[in-house]
């Protein structure tokens, strides 16, 4: 749960290369892309370019490197060749990434080409309120800090929070302790310490926080066919606060 400065190091490595995947996914024209195509691309970048494993693939028997959850689609989409992205979608890729024997975790929700300003709004507040959560983390303060600062957001732009997924701790293992709920109560539970890490990871619905599980067992919809998005980091604790491991450089605004 405590990591060492050794092995925060390595987990530093790690963050900063799964960042580069985003940032290479940020410069495609994703609409006409099917999500194997992107699944396949990240694979490729992974290992030929980064020289590091994509950790999904093959762990609790997925057999894919990245989740692909477009509109309605909560988390755990399943790359597809007939899963086409189209203009107006929103889509969310969860990619995690193993370098040295350490994980790092991340989640962004892209527009697809011109999105509605609804979709707009949902995306935006599900980013912010992923910030939100980062903002509690310091030494001294609770996990339900952040779910609580989480959930607030949230409803105040008239979203819901999935409850029946959350943010872990991530090591050398993908999912640690302790659990990292969305939702909370100020001043509850496990209090923070230097050299925790874990993730932030909201899921925002813009209907019910309501979900079902379709028949591939994995792929996690609104329960009203809904959108919903989702962002997430992997963060320290750090003796000053807190440390966003998988920052990339179009963030670097947001904690100065």
């Amino acid at each position: 749960m405590v990591k060492t400065s050794e092995e925060l190091a390595l987990m530093r490595v790690s963050g900063k290369l799964l960042a580069a995947v985003f940032e290479m996914l940020d410069r495609l024209e994703l609409a006409g892309m099917s999500t194997l195509q992107i699944d396949t691309l990240v694979e490729r970048f992974i290992t030929d370019e980064l020289a590091a494993r994509p950790a999904s693939k093959g762990q609790y028997g997925f057999g894919h490197v990245l989740n692909c959850s477009i509109n309605h689609v909560v988390c755990h989409g399943v790359p597809d060749p007939h899963a086409t992205l189209r203009d107006g979608d929103i889509v969310n890729f969860d990619i995690t990434l193993e370098k040295n024997g350490f994980i790092a975790d991340s989640s962004k929700t892209y527009l697809v080409g011109s999105a509605s300003p609804v979709a707009r709004r949902l995306v935006r507040v599900a980013q912010e309120a992923m910030w939100k959560g980062i903002g509690q983390v310091r030494p001294g303060a609770h996990l339900g800090d952040i779910g609580f600062a989480i959930e607030r957001h949230a409803k105040r732009h008239g979203y819901s929070v999935v409850r029946e997924y959350c943010g872990h701790g991530i090591g050398r293992e993908m999912h640690e302790e302790p659990q990292v709920l969305n939702f909370g109560k100020r001043g509850t539970g496990m209090r923070l310490r230097e050299g925790m890490v874990f993730t932030v990871e909201p899921m925002i619905n813009q209907g019910t926080r309501r979900t079902a599980t379709e028949e591939d067992g994995w792929t996690v919809v609104t329960g009203d066919g809904k959108l919903s998005a989702q962002f997430e980091h992997t963060v320290a604790v750090t003796r000053g606060g807190v440390e966003v491991l998988t920052l990339r450089s179009d963030e670097a605004a947001r904690l100065a």
